[in-house]
C-alpha cells in the first residue's frame, strides 16, 4: 500500500505540473495578440532587442514621436526599402514568401521575404536569431498586427523600435545622434541614407557611409520621389 500510495501521489503531481505548464504556455501565447490589441492605443513600453541591450549592461537610445513628426522622405524611404508592397498586402508578401522557399528548395540563399509588419511583431515578441520556428509565430502575430493596427500604426510603431544604429531605435535618436537634427528635419539624402542601414544597423553608419551603402541610399533616394503612388494607404 504505500509503494501505491507513492506511484498516485507521483501520478497526481506529475497532472498538476502538467497542468501548469499548459497554462503557461497559454498564457505566453495569448500575451501578443493581446499586446497588439493594446498597442492600438498605448506605445511599446519594451521590446526585445532593447531589453536584451539593458541586460547586457548597454544604454539604448530611444525617444518615442508619431508619424506625423517624422520626415516623409523617411517614411518613403523606410517603406520602398524594408517593404514596397507595404500598402498593398495583408501583413504577409505571399509572392515574395514563396519565392524564398523556392530558392531554399533549389539550394539557394533565401531570398528576402520579411515584411514591415513581421519586422515589427519579430522587434515587439520574438528571438532575432533566423529561424523557421520564429517564423511559425512571426506570420500569424503579422497578419493580426495588420488587421488591428492598420497601416500607419504599425508603420509609426515600426520606425520608433527599429535599431537604425549601435543601441539608437527609432528616427527620432537615430536622427538626433547621427545628424543633430530631429527626425522631421532629414533631407532626402538623410533619410535615405538611414533607411538604408535598417538591415544591417550596427555595420552601417548613415552619418558616414560606406561606398556600397552610399550607392544603395542614391538608389532609394530614386525610389522616394517615385512612391506617392505606392504609399496611398498612410494618407
Amino acid at each position: 500500500m504505500p509503494a501505491g500510495n507513492s506511484v498516485r501521489r507521483a501520478a497526481r503531481w506529475l497532472r498538476r505540473l502538467f497542468f501548469r505548464i499548459v497554462v503557461i504556455c497559454a498564457v505566453l501565447l495569448a500575451l501578443p495578440p493581446l499586446a497588439v490589441v493594446a498597442y492600438k492605443w498605448i506605445n511599446p513600453p519594451l521590446t526585445v532587442p532593447i531589453g536584451w541591450e539593458f541586460l547586457t549592461g548597454k544604454s539604448p537610445q530611444q525617444t518615442w514621436i508619431t508619424l506625423d513628426r517624422m520626415s516623409p522622405y523617411l517614411i518613403a524611404g523606410a517603406t520602398m526599402s524594408e517593404d514596397a508592397q507595404f500598402c498593398r498586402h495583408n501583413g504577409i508578401d505571399w509572392d515574395s514568401l514563396q519565392g524564398s522557399i523556392e530558392a531554399v528548395r533549389e539550394g539557394e540563399r533565401a531570398r528576402g521575404a520579411s515584411t514591415i509588419p513581421m519586422q515589427t511583431v519579430k522587434n515587439l515578441f520574438l528571438s532575432q536569431s533566423r529561424s523557421y520556428v520564429r517564423k511559425v509565430f512571426e506570420i500569424p502575430l503579422a497578419l493580426w498586427a495588420d488587421f488591428v493596427l492598420g497601416k500607419r500604426r504599425i508603420l509609426e510603431i515600426y520606425l520608433n523600435i527599429a535599431e537604425f544604429g549601435p543601441s539608437l531605435y527609432g528616427a527620432e535618436a537615430a536622427a538626433r545622434s547621427l545628424f543633430g537634427k530631429p527626425a522631421s528635419d532629414l533631407s532626402r539624402s538623410e533619410a535615405a541614407r538611414l533607411a538604408t542601414a535598417l538591415p544591417n544597423p550596427k555595420a552601417r553608419n548613415a552619418a558616414r557611409p560606406s561606398r556600397r551603402h552610399a550607392r544603395l541610399a542614391r538608389r532609394v533616394e530614386g525610389r522616394i520621389r517615385a512612391a506617392d503612388p505606392w504609399l496611398d494607404c498612410l494618407s
